[in-house]
């Protein structure tokens, strides 16, 4: 609450509290809303936030959510000790478009036999869907996607995530930007994680897991400063 407007929220968050950590968006929205019991408590491993909101117009462009994500794990922990993971499900609303006006990827941060074989990857799914990634939104959303889709997709928004969240705005994926100068580390990609028309059309489907480790926040948010993004293995082996 704030003093100026004493009962109105400023910001506020959804969780989920999950036994594993979510991959697709339908499934969260989907469950009804349910008191959590004190015997049931101890199922739960996983916070997973999917949503934050900024309640104010006014307050558009301020960050208040690296604040409110702490405060609420640290929240959320003391009332259930069996929490050990604290994750997003977030999307990447930039990928699709990055991804439409890019024919040849140019990167000084990759070796010379990286750059090759994820621009290899983009011309040849260019070349299966005769230069119309739009080909793509029918079987997404049908849940139809090859294989080789998926795949190059993963691998494609991995090199998006890890070599063009440090653009400047309007460029870089906004979410990734966010959570990454918060302190996250970029955890999973998941595809046909959000198969509605939005998701479809900014990101092919695809969603990420962010990552908050407590201990470890301030540790990633001093490398993202300095152009390094935090990452598991499970994203910087797609590359």
């Amino acid at each position: 609450m704030h003093p100026v407007l004493p009962g109105e929220p400023l910001i506020f968050v959804e969780v989920a509290l999950l036994k594993e950590v979510p991959t697709a968006i339908a499934p969260l929205l989907e469950r009804a809303p349910a008191q959590v019991e004190a015997e049931a408590a101890p199922k739960f491993k996983v916070a997973a936030f999917y949503s934050i909101s900024n309640c104010q117009p006014g307050l558009r462009g301020i960050n208040l959510g690296n604040f409110l994500i702490k405060r609420v794990a640290e929240q959320l922990q003391s009332e259930f000790p069996s929490l050990r993971i604290f994750c997003t499900l977030s999307p990447i609303p930039g990928f699709a478009a990055w991804l439409g006006r890019t024919s040849q990827i140019e990167l000084d941060t990759l070796s010379a036999d990286k750059l090759r074989r994820i621009n290899e990857t983009l011309a040849a799914l260019r070349k299966r869907h005769q230069d119309d990634l739009s080909n793509l939104a029918a079987p997404i959303a049908a849940g139809q996607l090859k294989t080789v889709d998926e795949e190059a997709l993963r691998s494609l928004c991995a090199c998006y995530l890890l070599h063009s969240s440090h653009q400047p705005t309007g460029q870089g994926d906004p979410v990734a930007r966010f959570h990454l100068n918060n302190g996250a580390r970029l955890e999973r990609i998941n595809s046909q994680a959000d198969l509605s028309r939005k998701g479809v059309r900014g990101s092919y489907g695809l969603m990420v897991n962010y990552l908050y480790d407590l201990d470890e926040i301030e540790n990633n948010h001093q490398a993202f400063v300095n152009g390094r993004v935090s990452a598991a293995r499970a994203v910087t082996s797609l590359i």
